[in-house]
């Protein structure tokens, strides 16, 4: 597994119940984690109010205002994570790993103009992106359920319905297909073919990200006061495969052996939002700084696909395939960050960034749909939180040491999931006048209670995780 976040506990929750846009989508797409430069992340992100890094571009644009020299920079990384995953006492864990790029920006000053002691002193411009959110995962869930099967779901959908007019697609429908539920004496009862007992068992595997182009411009004004902002766009690609499986060891009347769901769903799209920020200066060892989020309008497009496998003694059936499409908007929430720093010297610093956002703000629309239902159960299951980050940086010739911590809060409402996240970070780098070489690590754990299914199931499954990122940002100044 690499970078785990809150969003793939929300699929769990989720997916087999439909692939119907919900507030766990526009959760998923509200939420960003850190990723940058390996200085930003060597202090978690705790760079509001210092500036003359790129990664501030998405966070608070003032900081290009800082930059007194050209500048390009690029960051490959590497993300190593593990969950553990216990369900019905039984646990089971799975990791991946995989490399990418975090960051990669330019930054242009021109119209500068260091004597000048009053005024605009320069102008500088910036281009690139930043990833907001990685989304490569993979998890692996397994328990014995002596209370109950997912078919018995299937059984009550079906319950007066005659087995001619069940819906081939549909759950209960693809069910009676591949011969997991059939009629008592061909009337509209149902019977599963078993209905506990069994061993469930749930595979999840997760990739693409969020990346986000910037186009940036910001200005110095007496060394005391700089502004700045960013035009984002957004891109997104998401997608998840996933099977749920039953096995069936005890029940040995019917013959079945074992049953598939088989998920696969993707998303793609892109967006846009405009981020504006300033950093004041008071006094030469203090920096304050503030900076504000539009909301982000994405433009979505969902494909999916859902089929059922069985497995019997002397046969195997296959149910008909459900596929399709949608295209819809989420407008993601503002945000609001207040960050503080204190330069000491010329050996070191210390800052701090306070977050405000509030996901029950988040809203699902399009052409064909208003979600009326959707948008109220984001404004019933989800809240407002503070994310906090904390950063230090010491130069000690020819090296700069950094360390940062930060926590990110629960999005949900009156404790639904324990969803804190809290990260751990560290790194090293070279600076020098026409070059830098800076590495950066970012651990990363919390935990989730989720259901494995859609069935009221009294013990949920809880998952831990517990990831790891190394990164390395080169650049030059010019």
């Amino acid at each position: 597994m690499k970078k785990f976040n809150i969003i793939l506990a929300i699929i769990l929750f989720s997916a087999l119940n439909s692939f119907s846009q919900n507030e766990n989508d526009a959760l998923r797409y509200s939420m960003t984690t850190i990723g940058g430069t390996a200085r930003y992340l060597g202090v978690s992100g705790a760079f509001g109010a210092l500036g003359a890094d790129f990664s501030t571009l998405s966070t608070n644009p003032a900081g290009i205002g800082l930059y007194k020299k050209s500048e390009i920079n690029f960051t490959p990384s590497i993300y190593m994570g593990k969950t553990s995953s216990t369900y019905q006492g039984k646990t089971g864990s799975d990791s991946k790993m995989d490399f990418n790029f975090g960051s990669a920006g330019w930054v242009f000053s021109f119209g500068s103009n260091k004597d000048k002691k009053d005024g605009w002193k320069s102008v500088n411009f910036g281009f690139g992106f930043n990833k907001n959110n990685n989304y490569d995962n993979q998890i692996a869930i397994e328990g014995e359920n002596t209370k109950s099967s997912i078919l018995n779901q299937y059984v009550l959908d079906a319950k007066g319905i005659s087995y001619s007019n069940l819906d081939a697609l549909s759950d209960a429908g693809m069910a009676f297909t591949a011969w997991l539920i059939d009629t008592l004496n061909g009337n509209s009862n149902y019977v599963s073919a078993v209905s506990k007992d069994v061993l469930q068992r749930k595979t999840i595997t997760t990739t693409g990200g969020m990346n986000e182009m910037l186009i940036s411009l910001g200005g110095n004004y007496s060394d005391k006061f700089y502004i700045g902002g960013t035009l984002g766009i957004p891109y997104v690609k998401y997608t998840e495969t996933s099977t749920y499986s039953e096995f069936n060891s005890t029940d040995t009347t019917t013959g079945l052996k074992s049953f598939n769901i088989n998920n696969e769903f993707s998303t793609s799209g892109n967006g846009v939002n405009f981020k504006l920020g300033i950093i004041v200066r008071p006094v030469d060892w203090v920096r304050i700084g503030a900076s504000v989020h539009t909301p982000t309008v994405l433009n979505l497009k969902d494909k999916y696909s859902r089929s059922m496998t069985s497995h019997f003694d002397t046969a195997s059936f296959d149910s008909e395939k459900l596929r399709g499409e949608f295209s819809y908007d989420i407008t993601t929430p503002l945000r609001a960050i207040g960050s503080i720093g204190f330069i000491i010297g010329k050996i070191g610093l210390v800052s701090a960034d306070y977050e405000y956002v509030d996901y029950s703000q988040a809203r699902l629309n399009s052409s064909t749909e208003k979600f009326f239902e959707q948008n109220d159960a984001i404004n019933t299951k989800l809240n407002a939180t503070a994310n906090i980050r904390v950063g230090t940086e010491w130069r000690l010739d020819p090296f700069v040491l950094r360390a940062g911590y930060a926590l990110y809060g629960n999005p949900y409402k009156g404790g639904i999931s324990n969803s804190d996240r809290t990260s751990y970070s560290g790194g090293f780098g070279i600076r020098e006048d026409i070059y830098f070489i800076d590495f950066a690590w970012v651990h990363t754990t919390g935990s989730e209670d989720y259901y494995l299914d859609n069935l009221a199931v009294e013990t949920p499954a809880k998952n831990t995780f517990s990831n790891n990122a190394f990164m390395i940002t080169l650049g030059i100044r010019y």
